[in-house]
This record gives structure tokens, sequence and C-alpha cells, in this order.
């Protein structure tokens, strides 16, 4: 279970990114994160994930609080970022190897893992070239191998889809669920409002650095579509 407790973020002006936020997503749950450019959403996301402090409040990952218990917290995530930042002189396949290395996966399991999601995502033959020589969408992919090799209890992802082509984008959608399947928990954040209604169990709704909205699709009001209630919460905030 992710627990995000009365957390609040400033800027360095001292206005509020992140306005005592409190969130609790269940495991084998695809939770979607989502909020007008400039809302928080980003902010959030990476104090989640490690990035950035928090002023006040708690996360935790299964009791595991990312303060007081940092590697352990990290350990249990991964994180897929709307813009991969690699290291571009490398190879991809050592690159992958050096994240086995930082998890302790046993060279059995990662050679069976590599070999599996990079034969699914079409870019097995690609992995002896430096990733510098990659398109974003071969990028996108390795951090998604990267990310998926060592199992882990959250998977954070901001606009995973962009760059990738409509199979690599269909396989994805299935691995998530083959993910929550297992126990994990997915943080998915994404401007594409339709895969957000089509792929998540609950959604929550940032605006001006607070939670506007935390619950199921069935919980909206009237049956409206995921459009419209984003929009008649935030288009007058």
């Amino acid at each position: 279970m992710l627990v995000i407790k009365n957390v609040t973020k400033k800027y360095k002006n001292g206005a509020l990114a992140n306005d005592n936020i409190s969130l609790t997503i269940n495991d084998g749950e695809i939770y979607g994160f989502i909020g007008p450019n400039g809302a928080g959403k980003s902010t959030l996301i990476k104090s989640i994930v490690g990035l950035h402090s928090i002023d006040s409040g708690t996360i935790s990952l299964d009791d595991l609080t990312i303060k007081e218990n940092p590697l352990l917290y990290k350990q249990k995530l991964a994180y897929i970022p709307d813009n991969p930042d690699l290291y571009e002189n490398v190879r991809a396949i050592n690159y992958l190897n050096f994240i086995g290395d930082v998890f302790n996966i046993p060279n059995d399991k990662r050679i069976k893992d590599i070999t599996y999601y990079s034969e699914l995502l079409e870019i097995k033959n690609s992995l002896n070239m430096p990733i510098k020589s990659f398109s974003h969408g071969m990028k996108q992919k390795l951090t998604i191998i990267a990310a998926l090799i060592h199992e882990p209890k959250l998977l954070v992802m901001d606009e995973p889809f962009v760059g990738l082509d409509p199979k690599s984008t269909h396989d994805l959608k299935m691995l998530m669920q083959s993910l929550v399947a297992k126990g994990s928990i997915i943080f998915f954040s994404s401007h594409v409002l339709e895969v957000v209604e089509k792929l998540c169990d609950h959604i929550g709704i940032i605006n001006d650095g607070k939670i506007v909205y935390d619950g199921s699709f069935n919980e909206m009001k009237e049956n409206k579509s995921l459009e419209d209630f984003f929009l008649e919460l935030t288009e007058n905030e």
C-alpha cells in the first residue's frame, strides 16, 4: 500500500506546489493521477520517487517511509519518466546489467527477463548499441525494461506512452495489467484522459496544488465522461 499523508511542498518563492495532500493507493491498483499543467502533478510524482524532498507530511510504501528508510523504500519502486535521462555513452545491455546489479537480480533471472522484455518490445537486436544512438521511443522501451526486471512493488509512470508505437503501447498496457495482477501498484500520470479512463481503477485530480477528486470512476457524478468531469473540476479554479 502506498500512503501519502498530509504532504506539503513549497516552491522557493514560498508558493505551495503541493498543499496538504493525502492519498491511499491499495495493492493491485492502477491509480490515474491527472491535472492541468502547473497543478503540482510532477512535483508530487518526484516526491514519491525521492527526487524531491517534502516540507511536511509522510510518504510510505508497505509501512516503509521514504524519509526514515530511503534505501529500502526505493528498492521497492521503479520510475518511468516522460523523458528518459539515461547514460548516453553506455551500451543498452550494460545499462540493464547495471540496473540488475543495483537491485541484486540473479544472473539467470536477469538474462531471462531482459530477453523476454526486449523481444516483446522489439529492441533485442539493438541492445549492444550505445544508448545515444537510440530514438526517443527506443529509450522509452529501454526504461520500461529497466523498470520491470526487478518486479517493483510500486511502478510510477509519467506519460509512459509518449514515443511508443501502437504495438508497444498495447504491450505496455498488457504488462501493466500483469504487474497489478501480482499485487503491485501503478501510479500512472497522463494527459491522455481516454487512456486513463480505460486503464485505471481509481483516479486523483490535482489542481492548484490540492486534490480536488480522489475516487473511482463509479463515484463520479451523473455518469459523466472523465474529460467532462476533469474540466468541470479544473477550468474554474
